[in-house]
C-alpha cells in the first residue's frame, strides 16, 4: 500500500476502531503497546496514543495492526519521539511511505490500480446502482459506496446480474453475496461503506477471465 489517501484510510479505520497498535523497538521481541488517537484529515500526521507508562526510545520502530484481512505493518524511524507539550503518552507522527498487508484470505486480492475506473452496476428495489471496486480476487469483490446506498446490504444479502467493469470495454455479469461490510471515513469522500462480496454460481468462462485481469493487473503494477 503505497497511496497516501488509501494509507491515511486504513489508519483512519484503526484510530475509530481503537485497534491495538504493537510497536515493535530494533533488537527487542516485547512491544510497547498503544493506539491511534486521531488522524489529520487533510495532511499526512496522525497521533499514537501509548499505553500509560509506556515510552519509545530513539530510532526506527516497527507497527504491526490486525485488519479484517490480515495484518499491516510499517516502520517509521525518528531521532526523538517528541511528545505533544504536557501530555507524554501522546507522539505526533508522519505518515509513512509504504505499508505492507500481510494476508490470511483464502485467495489473493489485489486493489484495483489508481487512475483506472472499476465500477460494478446493480438494480435494488427497482432502482440502479453504480459502485467503485476497491479490490478484487478470484472468490470475490470489494465494493465502495456511501453509507445511504448501503442501507439493506447485510451480510448473507444476494446481489444478482451485477454488471462489471473490469476495463476499457470488457464488461462481466456476476453473481454475488454480501460477506461483511465496514465503515469507514475517505479524506476525499466523507463517510464510505466497504462491502466484501463473494462470487457465486460462477462459471468456468468468468473464472477465467477473472483470472485473465488479476494477472494484468499484476503484470501492470511489476
Amino acid at each position: 500500500m503505497t497511496s497516501e489517501d488509501d494509507i491515511g484510510d486504513t489508519l483512519t479505520v484503526l484510530a475509530a476502531n481503537g485497534d491495538a497498535i504493537s510497536m515493535y523497538i530494533s533488537g527487542s521481541r516485547e512491544p510497547v503497546l498503544g493506539r491511534i488517537l486521531s488522524v489529520d484529515p487533510e495532511l499526512p500526521h496522525f497521533v499514537m496514543e501509548l499505553n500509560e507508562g509506556a515510552s519509545l526510545p530513539p530510532g526506527k520502530i516497527t507497527f504491526v495492526a490486525v485488519l479484517r484481512a490480515g495484518k499491516l505493518q510499517f516502520r517509521l524511524s525518528n531521532p526523538d519521539w517528541n511528545p505533544v507539550p504536557g501530555k507524554p503518552q501522546l507522539i505526533p507522527m508522519i505518515f509513512p511511505e509504504t505499508c505492507a498487508v500481510l494476508e490470511r484470505r483464502s485467495s489473493e486480492r489485489v486493489e484495483t490500480p489508481l487512475g483506472v475506473n472499476f465500477m460494478a452496476w446493480v438494480e435494488l428495489h427497482g432502482n440502479p446502482h453504480e459502485w467503485s471496486i476497491y479490490d478484487i480476487s478470484p472468490g470475490g469483490i470489494g465494493l465502495r459506496c456511501s453509507k445511504i446506498e448501503a442501507k439493506g446490504l447485510l451480510k448473507g444479502r444476494k446481489l444478482l446480474d451485477v454488471q462489471l467493469e473490469l476495463e476499457e470495454d470488457t464488461v462481466v455479469v456476476v453473481q454475488l453475496e454480501v460477506r461483511f461490510t465496514r465503515a469507514f471515513r475517505s479524506f476525499l469522500l466523507g463517510e464510505q461503506i466497504h462491502i466484501g462480496c463473494m462470487f457465486i454460481n460462477m462459471t468456468s468462462e468468468l473464472e477465467s477471465d477473472i483470472k485473465s485481469l488479476l494477472d494484468q493487473i499484476h503484470h501492470a503494477t511489476r
